[in-house]
């Protein structure tokens, strides 16, 4: 096979995959939340809350809006490009933006791996639970790392995810169970989200564990080259 046509076959491969995620998610937005609930009141929300009291801007990229669940605990002094690829997510963030005027958000339909926004735009980047359903996360990644500033002071990445345990055996579980649990919602269970970050170009700062087994972390990197946000 030639260059050329290898190029084109993985981008189709990279287009069935993108639209794989969509539909996933468009077919979940209208019973998501309730999906959600339990996990919700239960870990995420306190988790969700203490992530944005760090978000400084005044810039701010949130890819994978999804519902709108992180609009309530965005900073009132800050603007949030708030992106995802999912029409039917993007419907109910909507709905959650216009219930907190207060809240200066911009919502954008987009896919994380081709931004259409220009480089070193943004202070601050944030994610949760995301990159366990980007089709390429490395590519998504990398296309954060292009848009976070990095010539006056180093943008900040932020990112809750769920990821492969470090307990091997579940960690095999998950191995097994990866694919048909991505067929059938979507989501990757079984990703390497720090070395995926490592391997975009973001300098880790800091990876906290949030669970047993490892597999809730909460992760902070920063883009190298630039001085340290005041």
């Amino acid at each position: 096979m030639t260059d050329a046509a290898t190029h084109i076959s993985e981008q189709v491969l990279d287009d069935e995959a993108c639209e794989h995620t969509r539909d996933r998610y468009d077919f979940a937005a209208p019973v998501y939340d309730l999906m959600e609930w339990p996990v919700e009141q239960w870990l995420y929300r306190g988790w969700r809350r203490e992530l944005w009291k760090e978000i400084e801007g005044p810039e701010v990229l949130e890819i994978g809006v999804g519902t709108g669940k992180n609009i309530p605990y965005y900073p009132d002094d800050v603007h949030v490009t708030a992106i995802d690829l999912s029409p039917g997510m993007l419907k109910r963030a909507r709905r959650v933006a216009r219930s907190h005027p207060e809240k200066n958000v911009t919502l954008r339909e987009m896919d994380a791996q081709a931004l259409d926004l220009p480089d070193d735009t943004f202070d601050d980047v944030v994610a949760t639970f995301v990159f366990c359903s980007v089709p390429d996360p490395v590519q998504g990644l990398r296309e954060a790392l292009r848009v976070a500033r990095g010539r006056k002071h180093s943008a900040r990445l932020h990112l809750l995810e769920h990821m492969r345990a470090t307990w091997p055996r579940l960690a095999r579980l998950m191995d097994a169970l990866d694919r048909p649990v991505h067929w059938g919602t979507g989501v990757h269970i079984a990703r390497e989200t720090v070395e995926n970050v490592r391997a975009a170009g973001w300098a880790l700062d800091e990876v906290t564990a949030l669970s047993r087994a490892d597999v809730f972390r909460r992760i902070e990197a920063h883009k190298p080259g630039g001085a340290p946000k005041d």
